[in-house]
């Protein structure tokens, strides 16, 4: 992602890389060399159009350094893959992981950007078979071309589904068990974290996490910390947000700016308590 890219969103994010990532990430950048808490996650914890996002809120009220390792449109992918974040967490006084979609990762139907995993870069033969009647050529996002396979065959999406939550679990355990149990991991959606069927809720492709279920996550608890559940926010446009000309609809589906301070009020008192 250039930095250009970055800055056309109306804010300075300063941005920052870390070691030898080649992950750009939201700055002012912050010293490694002292005690600090890594912030990993997507879209809103990089704090796309929001002028202080969640790891700065925290950083204000707790008085600790806290790296902001959010990437846009990044998964478990992004982060597991990348050596440098996952040593950051390592080392870190607390890592606070916010819980990404199942829809963003490589499986054996479908491979994705390695470092934007929101975009689709081939169906496999695998998924071309289970689907003769989709021409993939079409699709450039897992998103649309999840949706589009879903109408055309509940019966058949069944098998994928199936797939992203297994790829989903074995990453996430695979992350937490090389960053280690100080891992506090963040349900930070405009979604409840429940067990009913995702198709079941309207509009079921919009927002995240997908394909993520209260039972998986259950099963990683073992793994960390502690769990901390934001209560669900609806994205109330574009109020409080620095959007530039044109970016209106991508910035209307984002978080709301109340948001950030919510997930602070419940992360500040996990730091500060011995």
């Amino acid at each position: 992602m250039r930095h250009e890219k970055l800055e056309a969103a109306g804010l300075d994010y300063a941005v920052c890389r870390y070691g030898g990532s080649r992950l750009l990430f939201r700055g002012p950048k912050r010293p490694t060399d002292k005690p600090y808490i890594t912030f990993v996650g997507g879209t809103d914890v990089f704090g796309k159009y929001v002028e202080r996002p969640l790891p700065a809120l925290v950083e204000r009220e707790s008085k600790r350094s806290c790296v902001n390792l959010g990437v846009p449109n990044g998964s478990v992918d992004v982060q597991l893959n990348d050596p440098t974040m996952m040593e950051l967490c390592r080392r870190a006084e607390l890592s606070v992981i916010q819980i990404t979609g199942a829809q963003n990762l490589s499986n054996r139907f479908y491979r994705v950007h390695p470092r934007r995993n929101d975009r689709l870069i081939e169906a496999s033969t695998v998924l071309r078979a289970l689907y003769p009647d989709i021409d993939f050529t079409e699709y450039s996002f897992t998103r649309h071309m999840l949706s589009a396979l879903f109408l055309k065959s509940p019966k058949r999406f069944a098998t994928i589904q199936a797939e992203l939550e297994l790829a989903w679990l074995s990453r996430m355990r695979t992350m937490l068990t090389t960053v280690g149990r100080r891992v506090v991991l963040l349900w930070w959606s405009d979604r409840p974290l429940t067990n009913a069927p995702w198709y079941q809720r309207s509009d079921p492709f919009r927002g995240d996490p997908m394909f993520v279920t209260r039972s998986m996550v259950q099963m990683l608890r073992p793994l960390v910390k502690g769990i901390v559940e934001v209560e669900p926010m609806v994205p109330d446009g574009c109020a409080g947000l620095i959007v530039p000309d044109g970016e209106m609809p991508a910035a209307a589906e984002r978080l709301p700016v109340g948001a950030h301070a919510i997930a602070a009020q419940k992360i500040v008192p996990l730091i500060n308590r011995p």
